[in-house]
């Protein structure tokens, strides 16, 4: 293991990589990249000591092994003679690799999604220029007819819109200037110690949020920011059949954006009303239907409501209570499909509460017939009928 007192005299910088003594320095630098990643203390928090003495021997094998002169004299005189010679007896000065500029001079500014340091460190940032836009949410109401129909609906929205005065950019006449505290780079940076590592963090510059430039004059209408407060009417094409809980995009119309980013989107959110009559089940619609007994037992014709008007349901004789009748191609269109729904008729069969003298007659009249002719089928058939 690597220490102070033994210093690079007993380390063998090929074994140490990985490679050959014939590798070359593509070879070197890959093996690097694989073991600094591998024993680099920020990844290895449960034995971070361990990974500091690794990361600090892989380190020096590749400040040597990457240099021709440096290598030359390790395979001719060893670890020992190279420290005489190079270093001048006061060991591998290892930590100027937490630099970014060393860092990147390594690894390069490919794979890994930018660079190996900002997977190690998490900097530096790309720049980020104006925010776009926040989406904007709102909801809208609609009745069963609606959604029968769909329709384009006016929706009344108030929020951050861009300024027209000044195009959004927030300055007067367009006039931009760059910006003096990040001088046009849009971007602050800051450097941290963390044990051997050196954190470099970039962020958004705060007084022009990245943008760079900021305006000359500031514009008057908008006090500079880009954006004022308006209220305005949005059109929103809202297809048949649409369900309950959807979510339309209207794409740009939400907020505006910082200084001449684009804008958010608007999501409008369905919400169905609930319905006098129908109860909603997908794209069929469901009610209820109050009958006599005497439609119940001798069945007909009846009328009876829909979503557009009226139509015609033919009752079978002897229908129960709770039946399900169906209305085929009278409820709602599939949503972004073809066809349309039933309209389904559940039936209640009513009993009078209150009788007039001639229904009482007949009523009692029908019930001495019933026992008749039970009477007359006999026990076996009276197991058999009501």
């Amino acid at each position: 293991m690597w220490s102070e007192e033994r210093g690079m005299a007993d380390q063998d910088y090929y074994r140490l990589l990985g490679v050959e003594r014939t590798a070359s320095k593509e070879d070197i630098k890959r093996a690097y990249r694989r073991a600094a990643k591998k024993y680099h203390p920020d990844l290895n928090k449960d034995d971070a000591k361990a990974a500091e003495e690794k990361f600090k021997q892989v380190s020096e094998a590749y400040e040597v092994l990457a240099d021709d002169e440096k290598r030359r004299i390790f395979d001719q005189y060893g670890a020992e003679g190279l420290k005489q010679q190079v270093w001048g007896g006061q060991g591998f000065d290892w930590s100027r690799f937490t630099h970014v500029q060393d860092i990147e001079d390594i690894f390069g500014r490919g794979g890994f999604g930018g660079s190996l340091f900002q997977d190690f460190f998490g900097g530096p940032a790309r720049r980020r220029g104006p925010a776009a836009g926040r989406d904007y949410q709102v909801e809208v109401g609609l009745t069963l007819e609606e959604v029968l129909r769909g329709l384009r609906k006016e929706i009344p929205l108030t929020f951050p819109t861009a300024c027209a005065s000044c195009g959004g950019s927030g300055a007067e006449g367009g006039r931009l200037t760059t910006c003096m505290t990040c001088g046009g780079r849009g971007q602050a940076s800051s450097a941290q110690r963390r044990g051997y590592s050196q954190v470099i963090t970039i962020t958004t510059c705060p007084k022009c949020r990245g943008r760079g430039q900021w305006p000359e004059t500031p514009c008057r209408a908008c006090g500079g920011s880009g954006r004022v407060a308006s209220s305005r009417t949005v059109s929103v094409e809202i297809p048949e059949g649409v369900p309950d809980g959807v979510q339309l995009r209207v794409q740009g119309r939400g907020e505006a954006g910082e200084t001449g980013a684009p804008p958010g989107d608007l999501f409008v959110v369905v919400r169905v009303k609930d319905h006098p009559t129908f109860l909603r089940d997908g794209e069929d619609v469901i009610m209820e239907l109050p009958v006599t007994f005497s439609q119940a037992a001798l069945g007909g014709e009846i009328e009876v409501p829909t979503l557009e008007g009226t139509a015609r349901l033919r009752i079978p004789p002897g229908t129960q209570t709770h039946t399900l009748l169906r209305l085929r191609g009278k409820g709602l269109p599939r949503f972004r499909a073809e066809g349309r729904g039933d309209q389904l008729v559940r039936v209640l069969v009513t009993t009078p509460t209150r009788l007039r003298g001639e229904e009482r007659k007949l009523l009692e009249e029908l019930g001495r017939l019933e026992r008749e002719s039970r009477e007359k089928r006999g026990v076996f058939d009276r197991s058999r009928s009501p």
